[in-house]
């Protein structure tokens, strides 16, 4: 059965509507606005509609469910973190409201590496350290003696 055509513009509005928001609020955990990650349930009462209509929508328009929406943009947004030298994994991990487990197992899901897998093949953090040069020890006072 095919839908009427004023149903496939909702369907449109609703998709994007949730996919504006979706990026909206990974923004504001990466910059420390929000520092809780929303569910179905709450992407759908800031849109004013109810959450099995919201995921129902999203799938009949695009065949995929909305966490993949949500799983796509975390991933764009830790790729884009993990190339800034200065942060930390760990330091990734808490802003993006994961413990550095989850979110290195997370990362490896989608990636197919572990977020230190992925800084080493992008040449990130491997700059060359100085040699370390070690203080010169102080010489032994005890003789040994070869009786």
């Amino acid at each position: 059965m095919k839908l009427p055509v004023k149903y496939l513009s909702r369907a449109d509005e609703i998709t994007q509507t949730f996919i504006d928001k979706v990026h909206q609020h990974i923004d504001d955990i990466v910059e420390g606005r929000v520092d809780k990650m929303w569910h179905i349930k709450d992407f759908a009462a800031a849109m004013h509609i109810h959450p099995v209509h919201l995921s129902n929508t999203i799938k009949t328009h695009t065949q995929k469910a909305p966490c993949y929406f949500f799983e796509l943009r975390l991933m764009e947004v830790s790729r884009a973190l993990l190339l800034q030298p200065d942060l930390s994994i760990t330091d990734i991990a808490f802003r993006l409201t994961y413990d550095t487990s989850n979110f290195t197992k997370f990362f490896k899901r989608f990636e197919g590496v572990t977020p230190s897998e992925f800084r080493r093949s992008r040449g990130v953090g491997t700059q060359p350290t100085p040699a370390r040069v070690r203080a010169p020890q102080p010489a032994s006072t005890f003789a040994v003696s070869a009786a």
